[in-house]
């Protein structure tokens, strides 16, 4: 006998698309139905994010949007699930009266009874310690969203660095690494499921296993996840610079599924800055860690993030941080304004810089990467590379897809003109053929 329907809106990073996966297969497992449409539902049920002000105002935004259904139907039911509601839980329920639950960041595993609660008129909530100790058991029940030919393996929990503008630590806690056992047979239920792509998150990667083994492990879990039939690529995000170790190295450059890519988030090229934001690298250590992964792996794409506006980035830390993206030449940079997060040392600094100041900084930064990015586009043409096709533009005629040096939703995309039809999933040959700024196109040979 079914329960109720479910509508889950999973706002944020992949790691919250991770906990929304295991609750949907939970509620689902209980007797609960799942719908996409919020106004056919019984519950609305939202994982949230927080990390900065934009992820902030858009989970309020959702979470005010449900409460205007509940407005026209007062018998549907909100639970706000995540980031939100392990951080502002009483702001949460004094301002948004109608909001029936909260489920903390390491709470989605009690979302049955708590939507059993709220279907029977109750407010609950589900806020343990977020240090609490993995279940290494409930992930590997999780389901696979569409589309399923690629998937994100969450290996760890929390995080032990304290970046100071980062609030992740006090939302989610200390690192917690899942064993590599358990990865491995999640790893197989995710192949079944007709996983390809497997794209392995963490809050650092690079750090798995620190906790539980001694020391940095990802070295030994990749070739534990190489040996799952069915996983054709793996692809690494997340990985802090000063734990991508030489075995780690040595691991990517003689495997034949791991993708020829790293995500290794720098945030900026600017050692006083980079000793202000609590990072444990200086900007000579980052090029030479670049440096050695170039010289092992020279066909690898090298993403990284950065963040411009910290407090008393001066034009002189802003230079250094241009002339440091201009020689290093990644392969994918993403920017962000400098997010103000209370509760962390950053809030309080001195020097906060002005809105339109950091906006002009990140223009900047991307203009001068969007010429990189063009260059290292048209140095494509001509090659012959593996793409996965992610789907078909039907009216274009061509399918879309990417090659080992882009991940999903993030990073370029690859037209593919094929003679025959295309799967989703599938992964062929193809000659490069034209280039843009992100995205380049060509031919499928094979």
């Amino acid at each position: 006998m079914k329960k109720g329907k479910i509508c889950l809106i999973s706002l944020g990073c992949d790691k919250n698309l991770s906990d929304s996966q295991v609750m949907i297969s939970l509620l689902e497992e209980a007797g609960f139905d799942t719908s996409a449409d919020e106004y056919e539902c019984d519950i609305m049920l939202i994982n949230t994010c927080c990390f900065i002000k934009d992820s902030l105002e858009e989970s309020i935004e959702n979470i005010l949007e449900a409460a205007q259904l509940k407005a026209e139907d007062p018998n549907k039911k909100i639970i706000v699930a995540g980031c939100i509601a392990q951080r502002y839980k009483d702001e949460v329920f004094k301002e948004i009266p109608e909001v029936d639950a909260i489920v903390g960041t390491t709470g989605f595993t009690d979302i049955v009874s708590v939507c059993e609660k709220v279907l029977s008129g109750e407010k609950a909530e589900a806020l343990p310690d977020i240090n609490l100790p993995v279940d290494e058991d409930i992930a590997e029940k999780k389901v696979i969203s569409a589309p399923n030919h690629y998937g994100y393996l969450k290996i760890s929990e929390g995080c032990d660095k304290h970046c100071t503008y980062c609030v992740i630590p006090k939302i989610r806690g200390k690192q917690r690494s899942h064993t590599i056992e358990s990865l491995v047979r999640e790893a197989s239920r995710m192949a079944d499921a007709g996983v390809k792509e497997l794209i392995l998150v963490a809050q650092d990667l690079a750090a798995y296993g620190s906790d539980i083994y001694g020391k940095n492990s990802l070295y030994k879990l990749l070739p534990e996840l190489e040996k799952v039939e069915g996983i054709e690529w793996i692809r690494l995000m997340y990985c802090y610079p000063e734990n991508i170790t030489d075995e780690l190295i040595d691991v990517i450059a003689k495997s034949e599924k791991i993708c020829r890519y790293i995500d290794m988030p720098v945030q900026h090229g600017d050692d006083r800055i980079l000793k202000l934001m609590g990072r444990k690298t200086t900007s000579a250590e980052i090029k030479e860690k670049i440096k050695k992964l170039r010289e092992k792996i020279p066909d690898i794409a090298i993403r990284t993030s950065i963040i411009v506006g910290f407090p008393s980035e001066g034009e002189e830390e802003f230079e250094n941080l241009f002339n440091f993206v201009r020689e290093v030449e990644f392969d994918r940079l993403g920017v962000f304004t400098y997010s103000r997060e209370e509760g962390t040392p950053a809030y309080d600094m001195e020097g906060q810089i002005d809105e339109d100041v950091k906006i002009r900084r990140r223009e900047i930064i991307m203009e001068e990467q969007m010429y990189i990015s063009r260059e290292k586009c048209e140095s494509q043409i001509g090659k012959e590379i593996p793409v996965i096709i992610d789907g078909k533009i039907p009216e274009d005629g061509v399918y879309c897809g990417r090659g080992e040096k882009d991940a999903p939703d993030i990073d370029g995309m690859v037209f593919v003109r094929s003679a025959h039809e295309l799967e989703s999933g599938e992964i062929v040959i193809v000659k490069i053929t034209e280039a843009k700024d992100y995205d380049i196109a060509g031919d499928q040979v094979m």
